[in-house]
């Protein structure tokens, strides 16, 4: 009998858990293909290795942007493979439960159900990534008790306050690790006229990206090309500079988060205020993040212990309560019904 899968499909990587085994792969959504044939190459890792190293006729592209696919013919495929490589050549096709944003228009619901039908899945469930976020970090939403959950990963950031097993309120914006990435980049031109590609950006975020102030200034040589020589260069970058160039987009995050809370009924407020919101996703881990929120709203932040792969154990754990449902839901988190 083929295993129940469970898909977190992200904008950066995608991870998969199959029932029975937990996480049992995590690898970068970029797809390599020959351009002139059109032949798949390299997918997941060995494909993201090319990005920005390809020569004339492979071109490696990230089929999903901002939390929803772009490329709908990619995405498939990159699924197809990921499902072979985790299920294996089986007669029984498995189900698959893919996380999308709160935010997600039917349509867009419609596109990542097909293309998960598409590549091999006999039935395809969606849950909202807030929701699969709180399961993960291990918040039993089953209860009539409040709980806010912001979730930041590559493409979108989820910000969601959930009771009952559903979302009561939630935003999703598409502001997340990519977009502090491309802030970096921006920054770096702006103030040292020096042009560094996505991948250094990422490791400045990584290693001394701040978005509260540090106790200790942290410093980094970064190396690129100075856009007034068109010669390599290398600036030194201190954690404070980080935290000018993410401003725009965390005060973007902030105020999502704000708006939120507003429009909260009182008595999910005050549970929140109680249990304190929890954060998940890579974007969370930029240092200082939980602190900021903490002293933006005035209620106790932490990180869930495993942020990064807390929505797709909740994908996971989600996955022990398909039998029970009606077969019309195809998304969990709304129990809505679709045709």
């Amino acid at each position: 009998m083929a295993k129940d899968i469970g898909i977190d499909l992200g904008t950066a990587s995608v991870l998969v858990f199959v029932r029975g085994k937990g996480i049992v792969l995590n690898e970068p959504s970029v797809v390599a293909l020959d351009k002139n044939t059109g032949k798949l190459l390299k997918v997941g890792e060995e494909a993201q290795a090319m990005l920005g190293r390809t020569p004339g006729n492979i071109i490696a592209i990230r089929p999903l942007r901002e939390g929803v696919i772009s490329d709908y013919d990619m995405t498939e495929r990159m699924l197809r493979e990921f499902i072979h490589k985790v299920a294996g050549v089986s007669v029984f096709k498995p189900r698959v439960i893919i996380c999308v944003p709160s935010g997600i228009t039917e349509v867009e619901e419609r596109a990542v159900i097909d293309a998960g039908i598409s590549a091999g899945a006999r039935k395809v469930y969606l849950i909202e990534e807030p929701v699969a976020a709180a399961i993960g970090a291990g918040i039993d939403i089953a209860k009539p008790d409040g709980h806010m959950v912001v979730d930041i990963g590559g493409g979108t950031a989820d910000i969601a306050v959930i009771s009952l097993g559903g979302v009561v309120e939630s935003a999703s914006i598409k502001i997340a690790g990519d977009q502090l990435n491309e802030a970096v980049v921006k920054y770096m031109r702006r103030k040292h006229n020096l042009l560094v590609g996505e991948r250094t950006a990422e490791e400045m975020k990584k290693q001394i990206g701040c978005v509260f102030p540090k106790d200790e200034e942290e410093i980094m040589d970064v190396k690129g090309r100075c856009l007034l020589t068109g010669l390599p260069k290398v600036v030194a970058v201190s954690s404070t500079e980080m935290m000018d160039a993410f401003e725009e987009p965390v005060e973007r995050i902030m105020e999502a988060i704000h708006s939120v809370l507003e429009r909260t009924p009182p008595e999910l407020v005050a549970d929140i205020s109680t249990n304190g919101i929890v954060m998940t996703g890579g974007g969370s881990l930029v240092s200082g993040f939980d602190k900021l929120v903490t002293a933006r709203t005035g209620i106790h932040t932490m990180i869930a212990d495993d942020a990064i792969s807390c929505v797709a154990l909740g994908t996971g754990k989600s996955l022990e309560t398909l039998n029970s449902m009606q077969d019309g839901t195809m998304n969990l988190s709304r129990r809505k019904q679709m045709s």
